[in-house]
């Protein structure tokens, strides 16, 4: 994939941020960061008050050309309440619970 790190924003991104959408707009779905802690760092930067942004590694046979997509939770928040950071676990973490 090159040198970087290559992020496409995903549908939910784009609704929740006025940033990520006008990227797109000026720029298309994807961006080549220098690094993913970098894409991740930008991701938090963009998330609005209440919502999260973060960036999940694309799986390897994707070809999307994307290294890692930018994704954000669907909202199930509800008054004043606070979001919760998502987190990103491996299948056979989720087997054992």
């Amino acid at each position: 994939m090159g040198d970087g790190y290559v992020v496409a924003a995903k549908p939910s991104a784009r609704r929740v941020s006025g940033a990520v959408g006008a990227w797109i707009a000026e720029s298309g779905q994807q961006r080549r960061f220098d690094s993913k802690a970098v894409a991740r760092e930008w991701a938090s930067e963009v998330s609005p008050d209440g919502r999260t942004l973060w960036v999940q590694d694309a799986h390897p046979r994707d070809g999307s050309g994307a290294d890692g997509y930018l994704l954000a939770r669907r909202s199930t928040v509800r008054g004043n309440q606070e979001e919760l950071p998502g987190e990103q676990v491996g299948f056979s973490e989720l087997r054992s619970r």
